[in-house]
């Protein structure tokens, strides 16, 4: 069996240093924030070439917190991608505002830069782009427009921890970049953990102060703020794992590399690295016909996959209210219809790409 993805392999690898972090927390109690999750901060702006990391309980609230930055709020309306996780238009509906969606280009994934102007009205504040996959959005465009339009850029490089764009790190670009470290991101913790990232002076304080029920210090509640706040086991957690984060990355990119390499004669679509990129592969998403066929027939084979992401938010029920009809984004529909996320992780061997490609291959008939 050929796992979607092995977390105990990796925690094999670096297990004392992770239960030497652990165990320090557990010594100081400093269950909430405190120093390993500072040591965390330091250490991650410097890894996105920023000034200042702030520590979440998740990438949903980093990105709620860099709207609420931003000066997003109700009656406002921010541009996106419906083609994504849900978190990043229900952060929006959390600050207030209201997501507009515009369609993705169909070779990225990413936001099509040329159909955003189109969607600005004078209700505007933001816009975020989505680092889909582990690949940024085409940036530059996106900044022009912003800078033309005195809009805010607030980046989802939820899935792209190193990511880069010109050689510009994911999430240095806009005001705030947000990173999710669920589990099974290429930086995962132990549990759900995000950060909102800043170089505007003194941006931190506002984030610092929004995730911490408003307060610098307790009782003083300047701002109407959340519990939002990192828990000090996943800042150990994390400030051990992002040592070891650019030589997983590498592993990501040899093992895409490696898919790339075998599928290229078979006829099936693969991800396209752009020139201005440096993708990450957090997913590693082919397009397939009768997806939902194929992915039944590996499984029985014992090849795990997944689907990154199988409705586009326009689609889904919840937010059918934003009045989007079926047909209004055909790239993102057609993608949501056929992406079909293999097996990638920085442990994987080259016999298990081999024993995916030859399944998927015989599943297609080829």
């Amino acid at each position: 069996m050929v796992p979607f993805l092995d977390l105990k392999a990796q925690y094999r690898t670096i297990k004392p240093e992770i239960d030497e972090a652990v165990a320090r927390v557990l010594e100081n109690a400093s269950y909430i924030l405190g120093p390993e999750v500072q040591a965390f901060e330091r250490d991650f702006a410097a890894a996105c070439s920023v000034s200042h990391a702030v520590g979440t309980n998740s990438g949903t609230s980093a990105l709620h917190l860099a709207l609420l930055a931003a000066g997003v709020g109700p009656g406002d309306e921010v541009v996106t991608t419906p083609f994504t996780f849900v978190a990043t238009v229900a952060a929006i509906t959390y600050a207030g505002a209201t997501p507009v969606l515009v369609d993705i280009d169909p070779v990225s994934y990413t936001i099509d830069p040329a159909l955003i102007e189109d969607a600005i009205t004078p209700k505007t504040k933001a816009i975020i782009p989505v680092h889909l996959y582990g690949q940024p959005a085409d940036m530059d465009p996106i900044l022009d427009i912003a800078r033309r339009h005195g809009l805010a850029v607030i980046e989802d490089a939820c899935q792209a921890h190193l990511a880069e764009y010109k050689g510009r790190r994911a999430g240095s670009m806009g005001e705030y970049g947000c990173f999710s470290f669920y589990p099974g991101k290429n930086l995962g913790a132990y549990g759900e953990g995000g950060a909102a990232v800043t170089s505007l002076d003194g941006g931190d304080r506002t984030l610092r102060m929004l995730r911490d029920w408003g307060a610098e210090r307790r009782y003083h509640h300047e701002l109407r703020g959340f519990n939002y706040r990192m828990e000090g086991i996943q800042g150990a957690v994390l400030g051990v794992k992002l040592k070891y984060l650019p030589a997983w990355t590498e592993a990501r990119r040899s093992a895409a590399a490696t898919y790339g390499q075998l599928l290229s004669t078979v006829g099936v679509p693969t991800p396209v690295e752009l020139e201005y990129s440096k993708h990450v592969y957090h997913v590693y998403a082919v397009r397939v016909p009768e997806r939902e066929r194929v992915q039944r027939e590996l499984s029985d084979r014992g090849v795990q996959t997944n689907i990154h992401y199988p409705f586009p938010v326009h689609l889904l029920e919840a937010y059918r209210d934003l009045g989007y009809a079926g047909g209004a984004f055909p790239a993102s529909e057609r993608a949501a219809a056929e992406v079909l996320s293999l097996p990638l992780f920085p442990e994987i061997t080259r016999e298990q790409i081999e024993e995916v490609v030859s399944h998927l291959v015989a599943v297609l008939g080829g």
